[in-house]
């Protein structure tokens, strides 16, 4: 069946929003260099600010859930978006450090409630098409990204202020949220007595099935951290690689990732979700062995190895997050509580994978610490086969039968 024309609005409005999030984060992120000079912080007084944030957002995407359960992921999104934008002002204008922290953890608030809303509202899309379509939004928060991150180098590079910056996208943005938010899916309706309509019923997600999801959105971004984190420093510190080819180590990996992200739909549209969760674990722990070898071989063959690696890696850690999304919206069902607590933990991974892989880095050796990331990638196949399984089958499973498998 082809999707209607709200649909097909819906999809190209939510694309948008995507983008513009992605922008948001992107902005924040690109500036916090000149954020840093301008408070004059040091690394500790940065890294704790940042940590703010991510207790922020934290919070907020459990929260957020029951919203989205309670007033639709449209209703969530509407007020969201504009908001994640509008607190970024927040930051850009702080005149200390105390005022900055404040400041960071209501940042952290906007993303993690932006994040649910948009996430939520995929599913309701992507339940309303018919087919696979989540994984190109992604790729579009992915490109949202990177062009702010562009936008802001070159800017800067003209001399335009970097706190200017930062309060131009706090105010714009918020109004660019409009037109996309107007042509969202409207909310489901509901029964007489006030419970949900004939479409949010569906499969009961069990507190064993969320956290075997959990489990493995937690190991896919731990290991897309630490991909996004360390590929550069390692090809520097364990390849030698020079100036010019270390960061293209990263870029090679987020260039396979975008584009899985951007047009893998209809690839895992004919894979079907278990075998797709299936691949993208074996492709994910076989990448980072390919760059755990890389150092192995001779030298000239070493860093060709290795962004081998890094773009098997990246290939298959792209649709881990789309297919459980998806496999979730598939259920039925109100989703926005099972999707904050997957999201939650999915973000405590991306959390962790830093100073994790930092800390065993500096008492081992970088590539003794990437085994973390390689070992964790197998755990995408091992817990997520199972669990998708059972929700694309419906067939209540405990647990214990699941982890059985």
């Amino acid at each position: 069946m082809l999707p209607d024309l709200t649909a097909k609005r819906a999809r190209a409005g939510l694309f948008a929003y995507f983008v513009l999030l992605g922008l948001v984060v992107g902005l924040w992120a690109a500036g916090l260099p000149s954020l840093s000079a301008r408070l004059d912080l040091s690394a500790g007084e940065l890294g704790a600010a940042l940590l703010l944030v991510s207790a922020g957002a934290l919070v907020s995407m459990l929260l957020a859930g029951p919203l989205v359960d309670r007033y639709s992921s449209r209703v969530v999104c509407w007020f969201s978006g504009p908001f994640s934008a509008l607190v970024l002002l927040g930051p850009a204008l702080a005149a200390t450090y105390l005022q900055l922290c404040v400041l960071a953890v209501l940042f952290g608030v906007g993303i993690g409630i932006s994040e649910v809303g948009i996430n939520a509202h995929s599913v309701e899309v992507e339940r309303r098409y018919g087919r696979p379509i989540i994984s190109a939004f992604h790729g579009a928060w992915s490109l949202g990204g990177a062009a702010a991150g562009g936008l802001t180098a070159a800017l800067l590079s003209l001399g335009v202020n970097g706190q200017a910056l930062l309060v131009a996208g706090g105010i714009l943005i918020p109004f660019l949220c409009i037109a996309p938010a107007r042509v969202l899916l409207p909310a489901e309706p509901v029964e007489a007595d006030g419970t949900p309509g004939a479409a949010a019923k569906g499969f009961p997600l069990g507190w064993g099935l969320i956290a075997l999801l959990g489990l493995a959105a937690f190991a896919a971004h731990l290991s897309e951290g630490a991909a996004m984190d360390w590929t550069a420093l390692h090809a520097k510190w364990i390849l030698g690689a020079g100036p010019a080819l270390a960061p293209l180590t990263f870029t090679v990996y987020a260039v396979a990732m975008t584009t899985v992200r951007l047009f893998g739909d209809p690839i895992r549209a004919r894979l079907g979700p278990v075998r797709t969760i299936r691949l993208s674990g074996v492709l994910g722990t076989g990448g980072y062995l390919l760059v755990l070898a890389s150092p192995l071989v001779p030298h000239a063959l070493g860093l060709p190895l290795a962004w081998i690696g890094w773009a098997v890696t990246g290939i298959g850690l792209a649709t881990v997050i789309p297919v459980i999304f998806s496999a979730v919206g598939a259920a039925g069902g109100a989703v926005g509580k099972a999707l904050s607590q997957i999201t939650a933990a999915g973000y405590t991974g991306l959390l962790m994978g830093p100073a994790t892989l930092g800390f065993v880095a500096d008492h081992t050796s970088l590539p003794v610490a990437l085994i973390i990331p390689t070992v964790l990638a197998a755990v995408i196949t091992l817990a997520g086969t199972p669990a998708i399984r059972a929700l694309t089958t419906r067939e209540p499973v405990k647990v214990q039968e699941l982890i059985a498998e």
